[in-house]
């Protein structure tokens, strides 16, 4: 009997202590952490939610206007006049954005991107809209015009693309009004692609392509790697993708009389590390500046350590405000190798060298490289934007050579 008892005065106080941790727990700041939590989940998926019909809304204002241009059983009454009468009548009823410019901007988004928002017309099942309904004016005929402009649109933009439902869910229409205004498809792939692995904003892109990151990639001299970086990410393994050259520093403020030592570079970098690392390119995460190894007697130091976290391997950076020269990688070479011996762990891929210096003879690199048993890279940066000459010389030089 004693036994029973003891075991049921055991059993209440378990159960009131797990009362109590419960009621401890749920306390006024888990009330008030709770709260935020759902708050801002709610507002990024209410902003999301905005963003995605913006880019809706806008496709199928491009679509509306260019079947009616075409098609149009009246358009003929309008001719050029078409976008500011159409504007002056749309804002009349309340619209917002449809100044001409603008229904100019979303006829191109439709052409440029044909079959982006196509599988959401009348798609109530998807659970993409929260209010398909939208999409209910589009006649049975506008949509078999639809499907007879899926062949004609997908011969006009042949070459690499992304898949739409990806750029819907990670692009704005911000996005795309930057994105439009490049011609080349395989440029605008790579753009995409880059934008959505990077999580660019807008600001970001815009500089990415005012900088010209295309063309001082490995993938505007390779179709073949861009192709298949727009199936899967094993494209970027290869550490030739992963660097540029040249390498641009315009966001530094600099003209070249004013670089006046390596550490003066080096501070003006790390002052503006986000955008630095940006144009370094995805995958780059900061360790250290000035990385003190002792290598026997000698003290040296690294001016900059990344690890990349895609080739799963320390970078080290060595700026030369110098032309470059063989004695440069033949140092750099060295703090690669003990690096390589000291430094890495399980997991981690051999470490590579990336030397960036004023000037460079490509010859004389092509050869100095040639022998060394490290991975190592040999790039110029400018701290203005390549002129179109010199963007055009470097882009003709000799593959060997770059």
């Amino acid at each position: 009997m004693k036994s029973h008892t003891h075991a049921a005065v055991k059993k209440r106080i378990a159960a009131r202590e797990r009362r109590d941790a419960r009621n401890s727990a749920f306390d006024f700041e888990s009330v008030v952490g709770a709260i935020l939590k759902i708050h801002s989940e709610c507002i990024k998926h209410a902003e999301r939610a905005v963003s995605l019909g913006v880019t809706l809304r806008n496709w199928a204002i491009g679509l509306y206007i260019f079947e009616y241009e075409q098609r149009g059983s009246d358009r003929a009454q309008y001719g050029a006049r078409v976008l500011n009468v159409l504007a002056t009548r749309l804002s009349r009823d309340g619209v917002d954005g449809v100044a001409p410019r603008s229904l100019r901007q979303y006829r191109q988004f439709y052409l440029t991107y044909p079959e982006l928002c196509r599988q959401h017309i009348g798609a109530s099942s998807s659970g993409t809209l929260s209010s398909p309904s939208i999409w209910q004016t589009l006649s049975a005929k506008l949509r078999e015009l639809l499907l007879a402009e899926r062949v004609s649109h997908n011969r006009m933009t042949s070459g690499p693309r992304v898949d739409p439902e990806l750029l819907l869910s990670r692009l704005s229409y911000s996005h795309f009004a930057e994105l439009m205004t490049i011609e080349e498809q395989e440029e605008r792939a790579f753009y995409e692609i880059e934008c959505i692995r990077g999580a660019w904003s807008v600001r970001e892109l815009k500089r990415q392509i005012g900088a010209l990151y295309f063309e001082r990639s490995a993938f505007s001299r390779d179709p073949h790697r861009l192709a298949g970086l727009l199936q899967a990410d094993a494209a970027a393994l290869d550490p030739k993708l992963s660097f540029r050259d040249p390498y641009v520093f315009e966001f530094l403020g600099l003209r070249p009389p004013e670089v006046m030592g390596e550490s003066d570079l080096e501070d003006a970098l790390l002052d503006r590390l986000q955008t630095f690392m940006l144009e370094l390119g995805h995958g780059f995460c900061f360790e250290a500046r000035q990385k003190r190894i002792q290598i026997g007697d000698t003290t040296c130091f690294i001016d900059l350590v990344f690890y990349h976290r895609i080739l799963k391997c320390h970078v080290l950076i060595e700026l030369k405000v110098a032309d470059f020269s063989h004695e440069h990688l033949g140092q750099l070479n060295t703090y690669v190798s003990w690096y390589k011996r000291n430094m890495t762990t399980d997991g981690d891929s051999p470490p590579i060298g990336l030397l960036l210096c004023k000037r460079k003879d490509n010859a004389l690199v092509h050869y100095a490289l040639a022998d060394l048993p490290n991975t190592l890279f040999v790039s110029k940066y400018q701290v203005e934007l390549p002129t179109p000459d010199q963007l055009r010389d470097f882009l003709n030089a000799p593959a060997a050579d770059q």
